[in-house]
């Protein structure tokens, strides 16, 4: 197949076989445990050629798997022409390099895919240094394993040492390397840290799901966010924030982020734990769900073990089953609602649920926040002050030097109020 680059020249695109085992108590599709394997390949940009997937019990320590498919894997790579071969699962280097050589391709792994759809799909300053820092990470381990030219003896200028490896030298880069851009990340995530605070008198409402389970569309059908909608994995890598009025009265702030995936690598969440920042402080969770999956309820079990990594887990949860206009038998949506009963059927395409979803937020908002009405005089400064800073204001009106106040505010600071305001109405 071929396609164009940005010049308009025509280039082949890499012609890729999937290999991968279904071990014990996979979550994988049972009738085609590559699928996702595919698209993620195809987000990449490259085109599948073949799979070969091994049900086994355990890896094959040499080689990834048994010396059967080894020789299933070469007739078809020489059947199709293929250039590299990608495993469903990280290797080692040892397990890499044998396969290279019994297969004369190139040999890539799950992660090594994962964080080359990250480096494309990157936009923003803070996704690229995420996806540095991740793919460095990757490395680091697997350094002595991949280079030969590693053990000999590097005395050029400006390494430590006469005696200096060029192991250790390209370590002791990737280390210095590491610690500026977790220094560079720590500055972003403080400087996100108070945008969220900054947002402390608002109610913070975050979408969280596995990746093409549909949050961007349901964010564009909630907000008109204009967010950018693709049928791919990882299409949305930074987090945005937009205003959701959820009724004339009730607003609520709502982001959206990355999405989760089966085994994704533990260095690519801990990378992009500043960008996850929203889903750690928000008052409210909705995990999207794509109920049309044939493998949803794994889709869901994966996202929570993410949402647990990331300290998440005790986090407010309404699920949300989309894509319920593409569900073909209805008795799957009965059993997702037996399984999750704090849930709300949606099809952000179509628009079904919509209203029932700003429903549901809305009585978790009354759980947290409380309306009040009160009058601030001229002297009132103080108290005007900590209203601003501390309450969503829904209406705001001057008579006679005084301003009279309608706003709701976040039981926690109800203390507060009554020592600037003894006599605030209180509308629970």
């Amino acid at each position: 197949m071929i396609e164009l680059t940005r010049t308009g020249r025509a280039r082949r695109k890499e012609r890729i076989i999937l290999l991968g085992l279904v071990l014990p108590g996979s979550l994988a599709d049972r009738q085609n445990p590559l699928g996702e394997l595919r698209q993620l390949t195809e987000t990449a940009g490259a085109e599948v050629v073949g799979a070969v997937a091994q049900r086994t019990p355990r890896f094959n320590a040499s080689t990834y798997i048994g010396t059967g498919k080894v020789d299933e894997v070469r007739s078809l790579i020489a059947e199709t022409g293929a250039d590299t071969v990608i495993c469903d699962h990280d290797l080692n280097p040892a397990q890499v390099r044998n396969l290279e050589r019994l297969l004369d391709v190139k040999v890539l792994d799950r992660s090594e895919l994962i964080l080359d759809i990250f480096a494309a799909h990157a936009r923003t300053r803070q996704a690229m240094l995420q996806v540095e820092l991740a793919m460095l990470e990757y490395t680091l381990p697997r350094l002595a394993g991949m280079w030969k030219h590693f053990e000999r003896p590097e005395g050029a200028i400006g390494t430590r040492g006469p005696g200096e490896t060029q192991l250790e030298t390209d370590r002791r880069l990737l280390r210095h390397r590491m610690t500026t851009l977790h220094r560079e990340l720590k500055s972003i995530r403080q400087r996100v840290e108070r945008q969220v605070e900054a947002r402390r008198g608002a109610f913070t409402v975050c979408l969280v799901g596995y990746t093409n389970a549909g949050k961007s569309t349901l964010m564009n059908a909630l907000t008109g966010a204009g967010v950018l909608v693709e049928d791919k994995l990882f299409a949305t890598l930074d987090t945005k924030s937009v205003r959701w009025q959820l009724r004339r009265d009730r607003t609520a702030v709502l982001s959206d982020t990355v999405g989760f995936i089966r085994r994704l690598p533990h260095h690519l969440v801990a990378s992009f734990h500043a960008t996850l920042e929203e889903a750690t402080r928000a008052d409210l969770l909705l995990h999207v769900a794509d109920a049309s999956h044939p493998y949803c309820e794994e889709q869901i079990d994966s996202v929570q073990k993410v949402l647990a990594q990331l300290g998440c887990a005790d986090r407010p949860i309404l699920t949300i089953f989309n894509k319920i206009d593409a569900v073909a038998d209805p008795a799957v949506l009965v059993i997702l609602r037996d399984r999750l009963p704090d849930h709300v059927l949606v099809s952000a395409l179509t628009g079904a649920g919509l209203d029932e979803l700003r429903d549901r937020v809305i009585r978790h908002m009354a759980r947290r926040f409380v309306e009040i009405a009160l009058t601030a005089g001229p002297a009132d400064a103080k108290l005007a002050a900590f209203l601003r800073g501390y309450s969503h204001i829904l209406k705001e009106a001057e008579s006679d030097g005084h301003t009279r106040f309608a706003a709701l505010i976040d039981r926690q600071y109800l203390g507060q109020l009554h020592r600037l305001a003894p006599a605030a109405e209180i509308k629970d």
